[in-house]
Formats: C-alpha cells, sequence, structure tokens
C-alpha cells in the first residue's frame, strides 16, 4: 500500500487549499462531519514574543477553515490546551484566541473556539496498563484535522502530527507521558495516542520552521512548506526528513511505524508536489552539552566551574520545563568567575545525585519526592507543580548563587527580550498571526 504526502510551497493565500486537494486529502470527509481543528499554541504570553516556528500560523488556520466552509462542512470546533505557569490562569488562552484570530473565525464562520481545560475530558486506554484523559470534544468529532508546525524539540528530535496531539490530554495525562519507566517512557506514549483519535488530516505548517524548539528561544527559517496526508504518521516521516532527521532514528516514529506493519524509510509514500531533497534542511534540535552531559556546553565556555546542571532527559514535564531556561540564564547572567561550591542541579522524574556535591538542588516536585529519604545528600528542594519560581531563587541563593531575582520576578515578560532578535527583519512577518475582521 502507498500513502499519500503532498510537499509544497507556500506561495500565498490558496496555497494550503492547492496542497490538499492535490492529494484530495479531504476526499473522506462529508458536509454533515463534526470537525475538531487542533493547532499548536505550544506556548503563549500576553507581551509580544516570537511566534515564528513556535505556533500555527493563523494564515493556515484560516484557510483551512474556508476550505472546511467550502466543502459544505458547518459544525467546526478549533480547540488547543495551552499549558502556562499558573495553574488555572484562563486569561492567557483567552488572549491568544483573540490576538489569533480565532474569535474573528467564530463570528465569520461560526466557528466554536475551546479552551480544552474549559471542556471535558474522558478516560481511555493506551494499552492495557495505562489510561489517559482526551478532549471529549476531539475524541467524539467526526473528523480531526491535525495542523502542528514543522519543528525539531529537544527531547523527541522533532514535533509533528504525532506529537501535536498530546495538546489534547489533561495535565495530569500530559505528566504521565514524562514518566520514568525505560520502556513504556515518552516516545512509546506519543507512538500510540494518536491511534485512539479519530481519521482526518495532517496539515504540517512550515511557513517557518524551528531548529531547537519548541519553544521561543529556538531558531526559526522563513521555508514557506506546507505537508499534508491522510496519514499522520506519512506527514510525521516526510516532515522529519525534510527537518534533516532520519524518521527511524526518531523513537516515536520507529514504534508507530512497527504497529502499523510499516519500514520507517519512506518506501511506502508516494509524495507529490516536490522532492524533499529541493527543501530539506538539517535543523539542530538540542542545545549542545559537555560530553559528560553535566553542562550546557555554553556555560562550560564561559569557564562556569563549581556547577553541574546534568542534561534534561524525557521524564522533564512542560511545567519545569517552561523554567529550567530561565534558571539556566539567571546562572549564566550570575557567573563573576569563581567558582561555585560544588553545586549540582537535578530535574525530571529519575535523575540521581552524583554523591560528591556538597549542595544537591532539587528542582520540581517529582525529583523532591524522588530524593525526599536521600539522607547522603544536602538537599535543597524546590517544590510544587509548576515549581515556585521565587523559591527557586532561594534554593539557588542557600547554594551560594546568587541569582537576580527579578529574571524570576518578571517571568511573564521574559519572552519579549527574544523580540530583538527579528528587528529588521521582514521575512519574520506578524501578520501571518492574525486574521483581519
Amino acid at each position: 500500500m502507498k500513502y499519500d504526502v503532498a510537499l509544497t510551497l507556500y506561495e500565498g493565500k490558496g496555497s494550503v487549499a492547492k496542497n490538499i486537494e492535490s492529494i484530495n486529502a479531504l476526499k473522506n470527509l462529508k458536509p454533515s462531519d463534526k470537525v475538531f481543528i487542533k493547532p499548536n499554541i505550544v506556548f503563549w504570553a500576553t507581551v509580544p514574543f516570537p511566534k515564528w516556528g513556535v505556533i500555527t500560523t493563523s494564515s493556515v488556520l484560516c484557510e483551512v477553515v474556508e476550505l472546511l466552509k467550502d466543502y459544505g462542512v458547518s459544525n467546526i470546533t478549533i480547540g488547543e490546551g495551552i499549558v502556562t505557569l499558573k495553574p488555572n490562569d484562563k486569561e492567557t488562552a483567552a488572549h491568544a484566541f483573540e490576538y489569533l484570530g480565532y474569535n474573528t473565525l467564530a463570528k465569520r464562520y461560526g466557528t466554536k473556539i475551546i479552551n480544552v481545560f474549559d471542556s471535558s475530558f474522558e478516560k481511555v486506554k493506551l494499552d492495557d496498563d495505562i489510561e489517559i484523559n482526551v478532549s471529549s470534544d476531539a475524541l467524539h468529532s467526526d473528523y480531526l484535522i491535525n495542523i502542528p508546525v514543522l519543528k525539531t524539540h529537544a527531547q523527541t528530535v522533532v514535533s509533528l502530527g504525532l506529537k501535536n496531539l498530546k495538546g489534547l490530554l489533561n495535565i495530569p495525562s500530559r505528566k504521565k507521558f514524562h514518566n520514568p519507566d525505560e520502556t513504556k517512557n515518552l516516545h512509546y506514549m506519543i507512538s500510540r495516542l494518536y491511534k485512539l483519535l479519530p481519521k482526518g488530516t495532517t496539515i504540517i505548517d512550515g511557513m517557518y520552521t524551528l531548529e531547537r524548539g519548541p519553544g521561543f528561544d529556538g531558531k526559526p527559517h522563513r521555508s514557506n512548506i506546507i505537508i499534508s496526508s491522510e496519514n499522520t504518521l506519512s506527514a510525521d516521516m516526510v516532515g522529519a526528513k525534510v527537518l534533516g532527521h532520519q524518521p527511524d532514528s526518531i523513537p516515536y516514529l520507529a514504534y508507530a511505524a512497527a504497529e502499523e506493519h510499516r519500514d520507517a524509510d519512506l518506501s511506502d509514500i508516494n509524495i507529490t508536489g516536490m522532492p524533499i531533497t529541493d527543501v530539506a534542511h538539517y535543523h539542530e534540535y538540542t542545545f549542545p552539552y559537555t560530553d559528560d552531559g553535566t553542562l550546557p556546553e555554553k556555560l562550560h565556555a564561559m569557564g562556569i566551574q563549581g556547577l553541574s546542571y546534568p542534561k534534561y532527559d524525557l521524564t522533564m514535564c512542560t511545567y519545569c520545563a517552561a523554567l529550567n531556561g530561565a534558571v539556566l540564564t539567571a546562572i549564566t547572567l550570575a557567573w563573576q568567575g569563581k567558582p561555585w561550591d560544588e553545586v549540582e542541579v537535578l530535574t525530571g522524574k529519575k535523575m540521581q545525585p552524583s554523591g560528591n556535591k556538597k549542595h544537591t538542588i532539587l528542582l520540581g516536585q517529582c525529583m523532591v519526592n524522588l530524593h525526599k529519604h536521600n539522607t547522603t545528600i544536602n538537599a535543597i528542594p524546590v517544590k510544587g507543580c509548576p515549581p515556585d519560581p521565587m523559591e527557586t531563587v532561594t534554593a539557588l541563593h542557600k547554594a551560594g548563587i546568587e541569582v537576580n531575582p527579578l529574571i524570576f520576578e518578571h517571568l511573564d515578560s521574559a519572552p519579549s527580550y527574544f523580540m530583538e532578535r527579528y528587528k529588521n527583519k521582514p521575512e519574520f512577518d506578524e501578520d501571518f498571526f492574525t486574521i483581519k475582521g
């Protein structure tokens, strides 16, 4: 069996429809279908921040909605679950939906817009042992349109259609994906999730692609690529190749291919449009660390001594990941050239102390719980899920690292500082993330 994938360039309005129709990807859609659209809003801030390669462009989303209306579909829901550092934060999602023009689509076409955290979830079995809670709206739709961004990811190498569906889970289920099990880990969980949801079409938005994603601190490129397929795995394997990564080297793609009794080498994929080689460009997926994995290369190059900050693993969930970057930035700015007093910072759910440090900072409730009975270390716990930013400051100060507390007091505005990189670069156009009323 051959799977069709369309790989074309975005050349302005109409490009998305042209891509989809080149392989008749909506042939199984009926006008009476209840359609659920899942964009990718991995992060949002109420201050200006770099969205390029991070978030699904509103231009692509709007074209999809208009195409559905042309097909006679009237029951359309756009849903996303944006993770925020403050639990029960409703304002951030509301701001995102307004800014991105989703509310304009609701007024213009009667499209329903939902924050999945405001709706209901349903228990489903991921396998014989694992239950997760999935958005009821998505689960009970007739047709699912998945619109991820074409980007790499620090933990999973790439983040495309399969991984984008993780945004349909409630928070406890998302945390469950980052479990310490060596076998049923994050890759395993991602590889099975898409099978639980309705069939439909995946449209990968590569208008902007992103290196070292998934967040705003990565490196975006204006790439003008659209990839679509009725088979999510096929779209993802092509997307991985476009990003310069072999699909069979990415565990969750290899697992999913094995489940479908397929090879992850694209041998059963028919590509319409253009060859992968015409647009492929290697995208780094992680910031480099020292050979022993105990310090980011940037910190090592600065000459930082007396600190061990082991590289994150698959068990670090989004909550700790959101704070992790701020901690590293604060440590970088706090360095004065004098070695610190043998400090280590542990993250995730399974890291073990080195046994030879004077201070062991346990960042996040998972680390605190794992080592709460460990009497062999001088533990400095940072409790909470997510960890409290100001408790993080206290812990670092206690270990002798005098970070500036203002960095953590103003975390909400920190993303705006990254906008300076894009001044006088017209290819990074904010208008792609708006829909005119």
